[in-house]
């Protein structure tokens, strides 16, 4: 079995019954949620936005490899009402983020891990840091409690919840 990092984000809709079907689909799909973040609300990253997003961070337990988990995530997005326009950062119903997974390391067409922004986005690092504080990025070599605190994103991360 492998541990991943995945990122519950949405913006649009019901946002707490969107999480809560994802996780439902995760657990039966995808693998065993072990543990999960409080949510966070923040305000859009990478384009202009009215709407707050929430997001959580989920610690999953998968027997999956890295591409049928990504496969896995996107059917789930789909099937929740997830469309893509192609046209970069936008409100979305839900998206699924692989975060971590194990201390794979890999960059292709289809997949990066590590995530390629985590470390520079505050709503990610946040609610990460309840899940994974001491877990160190493949990459960077740093603790995620360190990125946290070399953060440059300066965006309102707020708990809404313990």
């Amino acid at each position: 079995m492998s541990k991943t990092y995945l990122l519950l984000g949405a913006d649009i809709g019901d946002k707490r019954t969107t999480f809560a079907k994802a996780k439902q689909l995760i657990g039966e799909s995808v693998g065993r949620i072990i543990r999960e973040s409080s949510l966070y609300e923040s305000a859009a990253w990478g384009f202009k936005n009215d709407t707050t997003f929430l997001n959580q961070v989920l610690e999953v337990e998968t027997s999956l490899s890295p591409l049928d988990l990504l496969d896995g995530l996107q059917k789930i997005e789909n099937e929740l009402g997830r469309t893509r326009s192609g046209n970069g950062y936008e409100s979305r119903l839900i998206d699924i983020d692989i975060l971590f997974y194990d201390d794979l390391v890999t960059n292709t067409s289809e997949l990066t891990v590590p995530h390629p922004h985590l470390h520079k986005r505050m709503f990610t690092l946040a609610p990460l840091s309840e899940l994974a504080l001491n877990y160190i990025h493949p990459v960077l070599h740093k603790s995620v409690s360190r990125l946290k605190a070399e953060c440059t994103d300066r965006g309102v991360v707020r708990k809404i919840n313990g």
